[in-house]
């Protein structure tokens, strides 16, 4: 696959610059699209449970985001910001270096450069092959501590300002890990959640902490996009319930690129195993996936590993069809913005298409 098949335009203006708490709304008022290859409706997403079926299984990512953006020195460099992506382990971290919030790197720095982060002394070790916006480094002192101090959720430039941390948390986190929040899951609400169940929709849980935003691919050939190891765990019980659901013939409804990820990498040609670990599986239309039957998901940016998934998924057609409907119906990107739930076996005629106001 090309490069250029990833990319599409898409207004600035469509960026989520805001929770839905802070514009006074329920999380889950968020709008979602439903894509099949019959085509697209819009609904809100509290109307996700007429969406899927008695004895779908709904997997959900249980990992609970961090405050991993720490303000970082050097002599070299003065004041700077780290975004702490992946602990591999004895003070070993994969980190991104930022002059800001707003503005990225890569930063001139080099091997063996000294650094502190959050008060800790630092020193860089190597960049990331083929990501040269990631560094090894070697953090000397208690990392979640300095989190507690002088730690922030991640954000980015259109976000404009601070939220505190329990904004970027889902219904589901309950394992700390991750340096950014699984926000395939943030329009989830307990009363969304109530819904699923009283319709016989089960939810099974796994963990994968995430890492920094998804980087842009910048092959020219998508296959060769490199991908840096983030922790996983798929438990016994959800390894026994996806796999009786697939036995059964009942689909796999992914919540999160996250959870497509950890699945597909637990599955051992046959059926998926309990296991744990690092993945650094990367998803394209080349591979293929195994395991789930559709996703519920965000807006993805254009030219990124995560879009090559969806493709993956459902079909390129689908996807760019699709996303050329959301820019249309000005649909909100990132992580506080709308949802879209993608079912590309399902060959039931979807309501008919509805205009949803996007909610102030």
């Amino acid at each position: 696959m090309k490069r250029s098949e990833l990319v599409f335009e898409r207004p600035l203006a469509l960026q989520a610059t805001q929770p839905a708490e802070v514009r006074g709304v329920p999380r889950d008022h968020a709008r979602l699209m439903v894509s099949s290859e019959r085509g697209h409706a819009h609904t809100r997403f509290t109307e996700l449970a007429h969406y899927l079926r008695p004895g779908d299984l709904v997997v959900v990512n249980d990992s609970a985001t961090l405050p991993a953006s720490l303000p970082a020195t050097s002599a070299e460099l003065g004041t700077f910001v780290v975004s702490l992506a992946t602990n591999f382990g004895n003070g070993t971290w994969l980190i991104e270096p930022r002059w800001s919030t707003s503005q990225p790197g890569p930063l001139p720095v080099t091997a063996g450069m000294q650094i502190e982060i959050g008060g800790l002394p630092a020193r860089l070790i190597a960049p990331y092959p083929g990501l040269p916006r990631l560094w090894f480094a070697q953090v000397d002192g208690d990392v979640r501590a300095a989190m507690g101090r002088v730690g922030a959720p991640i954000r980015y430039g259109y976000i404009n300002e601070s939220y505190p941390l329990a904004t970027y948390q889902t219904v589901f986190a309950s394992v700390p890990g991750s340096a950014e929040m699984p926000s395939a899951a943030y329009p989830f609400t307990e009363r969304v959640v109530n819904s699923l169940r009283e319709n016989g929709v089960g939810i099974a849980a796994i963990t994968l902490h995430t890492g920094v935003s998804s980087l842009e691919v910048e092959t020219d050939v998508v296959e060769q996009h490199p991908m840096y190891p983030e922790p996983y765990h798929v438990s016994a019980r959800t390894a026994k319930c996806v796999n009786t659901a697939k036995r059964e013939g009942r689909r796999v409804i992914a919540v999160g690129t996250t959870v497509v990820r950890a699945l597909e990498t637990a599955f051992n040609g046959h059926e998926v195993e309990p296991s744990r670990g690092f993945t650094r599986l990367y998803i394209h239309p080349k591979r293929g996936v195994n395991v789930v039957d559709g996703l519920i998901t965000g807006m993805h940016d254009p030219v990124t590993s995560h879009l090559a998934m969806l493709y993956t998924i459902a079909g390129q057609d689908t996807i760019r069809d699709a996303y050329h409907e959301a820019v249309r119906a000005g649909y909100l990107w990132h992580e506080f913005g709308d949802s879209h739930l993608i079912l590309p076996s399902d060959r039931r005629a979807l309501p008919e298409i509805r205009w949803i106001e996007r909610t102030a």
